[in-house]
C-alpha cells in the first residue's frame, strides 16, 4: 500500500510540474510572444494554486471515502488538463494559464496519500512511513529531467501525452490494487464541519506555518529554479532543468530521513536544525556566489534542510493528531505548503523585474526561515509536548 501510494504521488507530481521546466524555453523561443520574468513566474506558479487549495477539500474527502477511491479519481481527473494543454494551449499564453490552473489537480494527491498511509502504520512508525510517501514529490525531478529533452526530441506534445498515458495506467492499477486500512474510522459529520473543527486545532495552524516555509520553499525552488539559474547564472534551459532536478532529488531523499529522525529524536530538533540551515544558506545565496563552488553547496544544503523539514512536519502531525482527523489536517497543512510555494516565485519575478537582482527575495527567505525557527522552539514545542501527553 505504501509503495502504490508513493508511486501515485510521484506520477501526479510529475504531471503537476510539467510546465515549470518549459518556462525558460517559452521565454527564449518567443513561442508565446514577448514574455517578461513576471509572466514566466505566474505561468509556473499557477498550477500550485489549485494543487494547494484543492488539498483542503480532497483531504476531507479522503477521510470520508478513503484513498482507494480518491487516488484513481485524482489521477484520472489530472489527465484532462494535460490533454487540453497538449492539443490546445501550447501556442497561447492565456490558454496555458487555464490549463495550468486545472493541472493543479495533480498536486492534491498529497492530501490523499498522507491519511491513507498514516492509517496503515502504528504511531511510532508513521514519521518514516509518511516520509517515504513524501519522497514521491520526486515526481517533479522526473519532469525536470525529461520534459525539455522530450520536447526537443519528440515534439512539444510528447511530454504531456506520455504523462497522460502513465496516469491512466496508474489510475487503473490503483483501483485494482489499493485497499484502505482495516478499522479505518469514517467520519459522519459534514465536510464543512470537519474542515472548521480541524482548522481550530493549534497543531493545524502551527504546522501550516512551518510547512509553508519548508515545503513551500521546496516548491518555490522546484518551479522557479530553472528560470532563476538561466537568468542569474546564464545557464541553458536544459542545464538549468538538470540542476533543478539535483535540488529536487536531494530534497526527496531527505524527506523520509527527516521523518525517520523525527520518530527517533522528536520532530522539534529536526525542524529547528533545518530552518537554521536555510537561514545561513539563503543569506549566502543572496550574494549570488558562483555555482562552481559555494553557490551549489548552499542550494543543495537548502534542499536537504527543506526536505527533512517537510518530513518532520508530518511526523509531528501524526504524533499529536487523532488518526481520523489526519486527512483533514493534512489537507489544510498541505494547502499552506503549496501556497507557500506560490508566492515566492511571484515575488522573485517582481523584484527582479524592478531591480535586476534576486538578492532581496533570498534575504526575505532568510528572514522567514528565522521566524519559523523561533516559532518551532517556542510555541510549537509546547503544543507538541501537550499533544503527545494527551495521546
Amino acid at each position: 500500500m505504501l509503495a502504490m501510494a508513493t508511486l501515485g504521488f510521484a506520477v501526479n507530481f510529475w504531471a503537476w510540474a510539467l510546465i515549470s521546466p518549459l518556462g525558460p524555453l517559452f521565454r527564449s523561443t518567443g513561442s508565446l510572444g514577448a514574455l517578461t520574468e513576471s509572466d514566466v513566474a505566474l505561468l509556473v506558479a499557477v498550477p500550485v494554486v489549485v494543487g494547494s487549495l484543492g488539498r483542503i477539500v480532497v483531504g476531507g474527502l479522503t477521510d470520508r471515502f478513503g484513498g482507494r477511491v480518491m487516488f484513481p479519481i485524482v489521477s484520472g481527473a489530472t489527465i484532462v488538463p494535460i490533454l487540453f494543454i497538449a492539443f490546445f494551449a501550447l501556442d497561447s499564453y492565456a490558454l496555458l494559464l487555464v490549463g495550468g490552473f486545472f493541472l493543479g489537480i495533480g498536486g492534491t494527491a498529497f492530501a490523499v496519500g498522507v491519511p491513507f498511509v498514516n492509517a496503515w502504520f502504528p504511531p511510532e512508525k508513521r514519521g518514516l512511513a509518511v516520509g517515504i510517501f513524501g519522497a514521491g514529490m520526486g515526481g517533479t525531478a522526473i519532469s525536470a529531467l525529461t520534459t525539455v529533452k522530450l520536447t526537443h526530441q519528440l515534439g512539444a506534445k510528447a511530454p504531456f501525452l506520455i504523462t497522460a498515458a502513465v496516469l491512466a495506467v496508474y489510475a487503473v492499477a490503483a483501483w485494482l490494487v489499493l485497499r484502505d486500512a482495516p478499522g479505518r474510522v469514517v467520519p459522519t459529520t459534514s465536510l464543512a464541519a470537519r474542515i472548521s473543527a480541524n482548522a481550530r486545532l493549534p497543531i493545524t495552524w502551527q504546522s501550516c506555518l512551518l510547512y509553508a516555509v519548508a515545503f513551500g520553499g521546496y516548491v518555490a525552488f522546484s518551479v522557479y529554479l530553472p528560470a532563476y539559474l538561466k537568468t542569474a547564472h546564464h545557464l541553458t534551459a536544459e542545464s538549468a532543468a538538470n540542476r533543478m532536478a539535483g535540488f529536487v532529488l536531494i530534497a526527496v531523499v531527505m524527506r523520509p530521513v527527516g521523518g525517520w529522525l523525527a520518530d527517533r529524536m522528536g520532530a522539534i530538533p529536526v525542524l529547528a536544525g533545518g530552518f537554521a540551515i536555510v537561514v545561513v544558506c539563503a543569506a549566502i545565496s543572496a550574494g549570488t556566489p558562483p555555482l562552481a563552488g559555494i553557490g551549489t553547496v548552499a542550494f543543495l544544503a537548502m534542499a536537504a534542510a527543506l526536505g527533512s523539514g517537510s518530513g518532520a512536519t508530518f511526523a509531528l502531525i501524526a504524533q499529536v493528531t487523532d488518526p481520523s482527523r489526519v486527512g483533514g489536517v493534512t489537507g489544510l497543512v498541505g494547502a499552506a505548503g503549496g501556497l507557500g510555494g506560490f508566492v515566492p516565485p511571484l515575488i522573485m519575478g517582481y523584484v527582479y523585474g524592478r531591480t535586476s537582482s534576486y538578492a532581496i527575495g533570498l534575504w526575505m527567505l532568510c528572514v522567514t526561515a528565522a521566524l519559523a525557527l523561533v516559532l518551532t522552539v517556542t510555541v510549537v514545542r509546547r503544543t507538541a509536548a501537550s499533544g503527545q501527553e494527551a495521546r
